[in-house]
């Protein structure tokens, strides 16, 4: 459901790589700036977030979860999005750890909308299959393969 529900909204983007981890976040939010869901300047909330309180966002090697505080004002509806990066970025250089190349990015209009959207995100992320297969997905209809495999828990 979360894979195609990603697709269906046009809130899913491929890309090679990116230049820093700020770059990365930016582009993670462009599906999202780009209907509307947040303001033009949400990555640089989350960019100053991680700044001050470390890669927080990166849950799990591999996947990375941008999000700001609860009940950003950047933030006009709720909303999430996907990105797969080739080349994984680095949060912490030296610590592979703290490598991302799996982005879902989280917008929330209040503290339950904030909860639910990263219930659902553990939920996808707690299949061990299912994180390694996101892992090498490189189109839409990638994620729609994944979402009717994995259909019982995404």
């Amino acid at each position: 459901m979360l894979l195609r529900e990603l697709v269906d909204a046009n809130h899913v983007l491929f890309l090679d790589g990116a230049a820093s981890w700020e770059d990365s976040i930016r582009a993670s939010c462009r599906p999202l700036v780009a209907d509307g869901t947040v303001a033009n300047d949400y990555a640089e909330e989350i960019i100053d977030c991680v700044k001050i309180h470390g890669p927080y966002i990166v849950l799990i090697p591999g996947f990375a979860m941008p999000h700001s505080m609860q009940g950003s004002q950047r933030a006009a509806r709720t909303g999430l999005s996907f990105m797969k990066l080739k080349t994984p970025i680095s949060f912490e250089p030296g610590d592979p750890e703290k490598d991302a190349s799996v982005f879902f990015t989280l917008a929330a209009v209040d503290e339950n909308a904030h909860l639910e959207n990263m219930q659902k995100l553990f939920q996808t992320l707690s299949n061990e299959a299912l994180c390694a297969e996101l892992l090498t997905v490189s189109s839409p209809a990638d994620l729609l393969r994944l979402d009717e495999k994995y259909s019982s828990i995404v």
